[in-house]
């Protein structure tokens, strides 16, 4: 499955329990095409003390999404992604709504 959005894209949440927040993605699980998006289902733990947290209490902490539930945000609105093949051989993502180019080139341009 091709991915479209990349740790550190600004992404919006379109379905879930945390529909339309939007954040910086901080994480992608590829095996199970799930990304952590900061501040985005957001889930608490009880903790027990231990050595590390004498204290013990409560921890709240971001949890995955699945892929599919996010999109790359493109002048404030969710936008799909397009997948452009350049003259020189340069990959890179490209905002289906704008035309705009979405981080850096995925992949490198050949010699």
């Amino acid at each position: 499955m091709a991915r479209h959005v990349r740790k550190g894209d600004n992404v919006i949440v379109t379905a879930g329990s945390s529909k339309g927040k939007q954040g910086k993605i901080l994480r992608v699980v590829t095996e199970k095409d799930q990304v952590v998006v900061e501040g985005a289902n957001i889930r608490t733990k009880h903790v027990k003390p231990n050595q590390s947290n004498p204290q013990g209490g409560v921890v709240h902490k971001e949890m995955p999404i699945h892929i599919s539930n996010v999109s790359p945000i493109a002048d404030g609105k969710p936008t799909r992604v397009r997948f452009v093949t350049k003259d020189d051989g340069s990959k890179i993502r490209v905002a289906a709504s704008t035309g705009e180019q979405l981080g850096p080139d995925l992949k490198k341009a050949r010699k």
